[in-house]
């Protein structure tokens, strides 16, 4: 996902010695909060037998998410399929030829780019090396970023502008655009070059054989939400795959569970993670004219909260506005659509966004862990790339392009394997080093602690980062510095200040200052109302007592989506129980995430539901 901030760089490092006292932030350091799990933390569930006859559809390759990894990868394996054939028909070298191959690419939305969002302004770097000549192919770029600013927001009313754009995130030249639309354009690419696209096939459960990934099962369809099946049900597809390449986006189900389940992180550290929440917005003609862009750090977050904003402009009088939380936060009250609202009312957003109406909104999850934080990459029969892998810059905040490359590198281990006929984890193995020797995995390694530096505060994440960016990398630990998983950093009420109304001061209109419901609209989110709840909550009393009194439920705050509400419990005056509006879901994951107890499992509704972007 294309959100970028820009702290931590040269020429920073003494501006964060002097302006950290000027930010808003009560959060206590974070300590470890020892509550009773709902769930243990290494739970996973698998494909088994269940008695019901399903279809087993037979492929070479199968990639499970149509983002920028996965649709990359299936074009770039057909392309080296077909390189390869024809090498061989030439006598430019030997070998058997491949033929036909089968590559699918499986979607749990409706259709191809109805979740894909993103702050992008893509470095095409990837893009070119996969097809050089996109823009002839007619890649939906709106324009190039030919203005670009930061600034410190101060208070609600002051901001700071940095003097020279810190290197990091110098974008100029570089190509604004919707990953939605990006998407689309790359689905038809990839089926014009004889790819299976199946949009509204939602990858429920892994298939193994042994401890060899075989395949993903597609979800059941037709089930009540008692588990009944209803007289339209259609029973999932196991399709199974010579080579299975997880490119599901940020914490996947099947990336989630292959990975306890094979124990891919083990020495690691745990996986974090930002929310992005974003809105188009259309303003007044010329007040923002297409290409520019400003990023912002500091207020409305504290000190103690990783992120920011970015805004640019695109065509059409359209601006793409979002904010960045860290879902490490330790205030239980932190409302990522809320604080949204609010960094809106701040002069410099009013002097762009003033008269302007928001037309499209969503919200998606980043992995910000990274080097330390990066599975194993490979199994018998699996890859993993693009978020799946983690696989995000956290000091430029980028990701589709790494996304891109690592697609591409997948596919070159998948077309090797299919090539000597061997699919074992062994074969698939240099996938792995080749990513990490790469342009790609140099980036990854260079912004290796960025994250972590934040640990202590926006200040000294100034310093340090500044000089790692001052080094080219070198400075700073090469060592993994241990970090707490994000439902671990959630402090208690009682050490924060109590509950707060973040909402005082926001002057909600219904054109530019959205409540959640309002917003939630515009995602365009659906979905079958008679099916079980894809949000597992295993323990409801834990959230009618523990929670609500120690964390006043951080759920409802968190969900950026309303799809988790307290309400009045008739069957206990005076007390609250959890409501769930499943059908709002944007798949966004971050519940799943933050939730102290681990008492929520984010697991697909069925294939075709979701949100359904088309500008983001």
């Amino acid at each position: 996902m294309e959100l970028f901030i820009g702290f931590g760089v040269v020429g920073l490092i003494a501006a964060g010695l002097t302006i950290a006292g000027l930010f808003v932030g009560d959060e206590k350091s974070a300590r470890k909060t020892h509550v009773k799990l709902a769930r243990p933390k290494d739970y996973f569930e698998e494909a088994k037998d269940d008695g019901v006859t399903r279809e087993d559809m037979e492929v070479d390759a199968l990639f499970v998410g149509a983002g920028p990894a996965g649709l990359a990868g299936a074009y770039h394996l057909l392309k080296l399929a077909k390189q390869h054939d024809e090498a061989i028909e030439k006598g430019e070298k030997k070998g058997e030829k491949l033929g036909e191959i089968q590559v699918a690419v499986l979607e749990k939305c409706s259709e191809i780019g109805a979740m894909g969002i993103s702050g992008m302004v893509l470095d095409p770097k990837s893009l070119r090396e996969l097809m050089p000549d996109f823009e002839a192919k007619g890649a939906p770029f709106d324009c190039k970023v030919e203005k670009e600013s930061m600034h410190f927001l101060l208070s609600p009313t002051v901001a700071a502008k940095v003097p020279v754009m810190p290197p990091p995130v110098q974008d100029h030249g570089l190509y604004i655009g919707s990953l939605s639309k990006f998407m689309r354009w790359m689905a038809g690419l990839c089926e014009a070059d004889g790819a299976m696209l199946f949009p509204g096939f939602a990858g429920a459960y892994m298939i193994y054989d042994g401890e060899k990934v075989v395949g993903v099962r597609t979800g059941d369809k037709g089930i009540g939400a008692n588990g009944e099946k209803k007289h339209n049900f259609e029973p999932g597809v196991n399709m199974k795959a010579k080579v299975t390449v997880l490119t599901e986006g940020t914490r996947g189900n099947l990336t989630r569970d292959v990975t306890r389940r094979l124990k891919l992180d083990a020495g690691k550290n745990p996986q974090s993670y930002c929310l992005g929440v974003k809105e188009i917005i259309e303003v007044p003609a010329g007040q923002m004219p297409a290409g520019e862009v400003v990023l912002t750090a500091g207020w409305p977050l504290g000190d103690k909260t990783y992120g920011g904003s970015f805004m640019y402009s695109m065509k059409e009088n359209l601006v793409s506005l979002g904010l960045m939380v860290g879902l490490d936060y330790t205030d239980p009250n932190t409302d990522p659509q809320v604080l949204l609202q609010l960094m809106k009312t701040h002069p410099l957003y009013q002097k762009y966004l003033k008269g302007g109406k928001v037309i499209q909104y969503g919200a998606k999850t980043v992995p910000l862990g990274g080097w330390h934080a990066m599975p194993k990459l490979y199994a018998d029969g699996l890859l993993l790339a693009g978020d799946s892998a983690g696989l995000v810059n956290a000091e430029r905040l980028k990701g589709v392009h790494l996304a891109i490359k690592s697609g591409m590198l997948a596919a070159e281990a998948t077309f090797a394997a299919l090539v000597a006929k061997d699919t074992s984890e062994k074969q698939l193995a240099p996938y792995q080093k080749k990513l990490e020797e790469s342009w790609a995995g140099q980036e990854m390694w260079k912004a290796r602690n960025f994250h972590v530096n934040f640990k202590d505060g926006l200040a000294m994440a100034l310093v340090k980062n500044g000089l790692v960016v001052a080094s080219g990398g070198l400075v700073g630990s090469k060592s993994r510095t241990p970090v707490e998983a994000d439902y671990e950093t959630k402090r208690p009420l009682s050490d924060v200040g109590g509950k707060k109304d973040l909402k005082k001061g926001i002057p909600y209109d219904r054109k530019l200052f959205l409540d959640k419901l309002s917003d939630v609209y515009l995602a365009g989110s659906k979905g079958e109302e008679d099916q079980p709840s894809h949000l597992q909550v295993i323990d409801r009393e834990v959230c009618a007592t523990e929670c609500i009194e120690k964390f006043g439920s951080p759920c409802t705050a968190a969900c950026p989506a309303n799809v988790y509400e307290m309400v009045d419990d008739e069957a206990k005056p005076g007390k609250k129980k959890l409501h769930l509006n499943p059908t709002n879901c944007v798949h966004c994951k971050t519940c799943d995430l933050i939730d102290p107890y681990i008492n929520i499992r984010w697991v697909v509704p069925e294939g075709g539901d979701g949100p359904n972007y088309s500008q983001m």
